[in-house]
């Protein structure tokens, strides 16, 4: 099968290219890999340099000369704080490429794979969200990924994640993991609530969707809900530090107060890819290898 990726220099995009290939990337797992056994892939990972998927005409000369099976978008404008004042940049890579990409696929036998987020619901529902849940988002980035999805076709394959933490890449979890290092303390709040969800992980699921790709909607994370205080608290953990390491503090309480609204509670109820194909291991068990991962 072969797999055309975009944003493939990304972080999730990096340990796809991995798993695509057979190599387990950093902070991966070997035994979870092998819900992948006796799939074969070839893969082209192309970044925004090789194409530009804003670009109609590039992205149609992509497919017919390269001719893959699926193109897994990985392409994201992923600022969610500077998209509340550049929501037309926001809007061009995170909406208008997926529907130029959804379009090209269609006309040249090509199947699309594209990601999108929890920042589509506003978090005032009091549960995980289902695939058939409402979207209703808050911020610039929500809107414009939730209007990528719109521009999708029926027989195209959504997988909507959440708080992807990767080795390679720019994370949160990286700047906790650098704090725990040196001792240094940490304040996260306490008060939203979401899905951990490990790049590695994520690469495998998305490589195991690719080989059906089912069409529709489907939530993607590891298992289990989290805190960015717990996160906070679990990694300083893993490091060795003290109960007093990371503080719980309110959203209120952050200064400067961030530019876009994040979801109080935007956890993803995967059930329905866990019942299809397989559960993504626990977030603690999956950012244990992210810090091992860090730690080589």
């Amino acid at each position: 099968m072969k797999i055309l990726v975009t944003g493939a220099s990304g972080q999730v995009g990096r340990d796809l290219v991995d798993v695509l290939d057979g190599v387990v990337p950093a902070g991966g797992s070997a035994e979870f890999q092998k819900n992948l056994s006796g799939f074969e892939f070839q893969v082209l990972g192309v970044s925004h340099h090789d194409l530009d998927v804003t670009d109609e005409e590039h992205v149609e000369n992509a497919l017919q000369r390269l001719k893959p099976d699926v193109v897994i978008n990985l392409s994201a404008y992923t600022a969610v704080d500077l998209a509340e004042s550049q929501p037309e940049a926001a809007e061009l890579v995170n909406a208008a490429a997926v529907g130029i990409l959804s379009k090209a696929c269609a006309a040249y036998g090509s199947r699309l794979l594209t990601v999108s987020t929890d920042y589509v619901f506003d978090g005032n529902k009091g549960d995980s969200y289902l695939e058939t849940d409402q979207p209703n988002p808050q911020s610039a980035y929500g809107r414009s990924k939730w209007h990528g999805e719109q521009l999708c076709s029926a027989s195209d394959t959504i997988v909507r994640t959440s708080w992807v933490m990767g080795v390679r890449g720019k994370t949160v979890g990286k700047v906790i993991a650098d704090r725990a290092k040196t001792g240094e303390r940490v304040r996260f709040v306490d008060d939203q609530m979401g899905s951990v969800t490990c790049a590695s992980d994520l690469a495998v699921a998305l490589a195991r969707l690719a080989v059906d790709s089912p069409g529709g909607i489907w939530h993607v994370a590891n298992s289990g809900s989290a805190t960015w205080f717990d996160v906070a608290d679990w990694i300083g953990e893993l490091y060795g530090r003290e109960d007093d390491f990371a503080t719980a503090i309110s959203t209120a309480d952050l200064s400067p107060q961030p530019a876009a609204p994040r979801p109080t509670r935007s956890d993803l109820n995967t059930s329905k890819f866990a019942a299809s194909y397989f559960s993504l291991p626990d977030w603690r068990e999956g950012l244990l290898r992210f810090v091992e991962g860090l730690r080589r």
